[in-house]
């Protein structure tokens, strides 16, 4: 979206930061932000399984590993085409083709955005609805299976978070609880859709706006991990706002006639001092981080036009609007000191922090337990030390995690604790899945592929995505995902807890508001440049499964390959 210097209305708040009223409009209302509560107690009652659905899980399971083939297919096509947001064209095109191969009615172009669908089977009540995300890294291409910076293509993007599995593992999971629902007659709707552009935050609230999830009764999102847990309650994940600055002012010689120029670059370099300078003072739990995307053309021209990109990052929706409004304010002071012009703020992302539906946490951490973690081999696991020494990581190998946040990879006893208390809260990523969160009972299914200990958002975080290591973790995580829709499916009373839950104790006291205005677009022209200049060289390295098992295979990589072998020779 972008909001010019005349459109924006201000508005005076304390501490002498202004914030547009346009997108405040909708706030707290003295509420109080998500974050500000204690727990709320709310009692869970899990049903048994019956002798019927006892069965029905261990055929789901049966199903999934007889489609372990075809789950790794996916995941290693996915990872070939490595798009990032807003141009996951390739693997839209590819996953919904499956998806109707299978049977799936599938819509696209979901929200005004091309590479958005959705995807449903059967019909009626439950709505069970699987989600992740499908958009890569910026430079972040990386061969599997290496065990050191080898990119596929040098500078192209690359799945350096893992975003190429979950997709792939919800269809394996989908189609297995389809052949179930077909047979056993079972009544309810399996919905799919994909995470476009999370990395840009700029997806998943259009979809809310669309009304992708207004008949849902329940979403399982599912985000990779080194491990395999689930959580609820008010999440860790930061609330964002994502913002481009874009100024204005008049060229000139920069030798010859200096004075006559007023340099758009000069107020961006102002901005950013400004607000580097401000960070001493703002609270800790903030994080803010920026990039100059235009800042002049050559040097000996005073740059009429420059843009900066900020992202703002806070506990709560509410503050966060106050972070950017202060962002807005330094904009603003830096096009004074320079006599340019700040000529618009575009809104290009946004989310809330995720709140997690307490009932259908405890009911996945039960089959969180059923299934467990993968077997890795001896080969996963030198890869992984392999990676860990290469980065001046003490080796370590595979397994645990995040831990301490329930389920098979994080609690001695596969319980889940209670959420983090909101004093602990001092920062960190953020989901646009909360925006999901606020509007259903949501939880996300944190499943295995990644290598502990890596930097995130990085090409070593793509080596193990075409490997081993991501096909059973995407195996085992399609046995959650399916048996969890099972419950739903078989179990009313789960759903009328959660709702009882979403209503009554999470959005109790807090209601959700857009952090976009209803006239505002998808920025869906984002990383398109970039894409017509890589993508006929990345086309050469698509996987062919026609032709190859396995992505390792077509790309001839002995696997692992690792410059120091830290084999364990028994």
């Amino acid at each position: 979206m972008r909001l010019t210097s005349h459109a924006i209305i201000l508005t005076a708040l304390a501490g002498g930061s202004i914030l547009p009223a346009t997108l405040f409009a909708q706030g707290r209302g003295g509420q109080g932000g998500p974050d500000n509560r204690p727990e709320v107690t709310f009692p869970v009652n899990i049903p048994p399984d019956d002798a019927k659905l006892q069965a029905m899980k261990k055929e789901a399971m049966r199903l999934v590993d007889s489609m372990s083939t075809f789950t790794q297919q996916m995941v290693d096509q996915v990872f070939s085409f490595g798009e990032p947001g807003f141009q996951e064209f390739e693997t839209s095109a590819y996953l919904t083709g499956i998806l109707e191969k299978n049977g799936f009615k599938v819509t696209r172009g979901v929200a005004g955005i091309p590479t958005a669908w959705t995807a449903t089977w059967g019909s009626g009540k439950p709505v069970i609805s699987l989600g992740s995300d499908i958009d890569d890294i910026p430079q972040a291409s990386q061969k599997p299976g290496v065990g050191y910076k080898d990119p596929i293509v040098a500078t192209a993007p690359g799945h350096g978070e893992g975003h190429n599995a979950g997709v792939p593992m919800n269809i394996t999971a989908a189609i297995a609880v389809k052949k179930i629902m077909e047979r056993e007659h079972l009544a309810g709707t399996i919905h799919l859709w994909p995470g476009v552009a999370e990395e840009l935050m700029a997806g998943k609230m259009y979809f809310v706006r669309a009304g992708v999830f207004k008949d849902v009764d329940a979403v399982l999102f599912a985000h990779i991990s080194n491990d395999m847990g689930v959580s609820y309650g008010q999440s860790q994940q930061a609330a964002l706002i994502s913002a481009q600055f874009h100024f204005l002012g008049s060229s000139s010689h920069a030798a010859g006639a200096p004075w006559a120029g007023r340099s758009a670059l000069d107020a961006v370099e102002l901005m950013d001092v400004a607000w580097n300078f401000r960070r001493e003072h703002l609270p800790l739990t903030q994080r803010s981080h920026y990039v100059i995307t235009d800042g002049g053309d050559q040097p000996n021209v005073v740059p009429p036009t420059a843009t900066v990109w900020y992202y703002f990052r806070e506990q709560d929706a509410p503050k966060v609007q106050a972070l950017f409004a202060l962002g807005d304010t330094i904009a603003r002071a830096a096009a004074m000191m320079t006599s340019t012009k700040l000529v618009g703020v575009d809104i290009v992302g946004g989310g809330w922090s995720g709140h997690f539906n307490k009932v259908i946490a405890y009911q996945m951490n039960e089959n969180i337990k059923t299934v467990g973690m993968p077997q890795y081999s001896e080969a996963d696991q030198e890869l992984a030390r392999g990676i860990q020494k290469e980065l001046g990581q003490t080796p370590r190998g595979l397994g645990g995690g995040r831990g301490g946040r329930g389920g098979a990879g994080g609690n001695a006893t596969g319980e889940l604790p209670p959420p983090p208390r909101p004093e602990s809260f001092l920062g960190g990523g953020s989901d646009d899945i909360g925006d999901v969160s606020w509007n259903v009972p949501t939880v996300t299914l944190r499943f295995p592929g990644n290598i502990p200990g890596l930097p995130g958002h990085n090409w070593a975080n793509a080596i193990s995505m075409a490997t081993p290591i991501a096909h059973k973790g995407a195996t085992a995580g399609a046995k959650v995902q399916a048996l969890t829709t099972l419950d739903l499916l078989t179990k009313p009373t789960l759903i009328t807890q959660a709702w009882d839950y979403f209503r009554n104790v999470q959005t109790k006291d807090i209601k959700y508001f857009p952090l976009m205005r209803p006239e505002d677009k998808p920025p869906i022209w984002m990383n398109k440049v970039m894409m017509d200049r890589l993508r006929p060289e990345m086309k050469k390295f698509y996987f062919d499964p026609t032709k190859h098992k396995t992505y390792l295979e077509q790309l001839g990589i002995k696997y692992p390959t690792v410059r120091d072998s830290t084999k364990i020779v028994p």
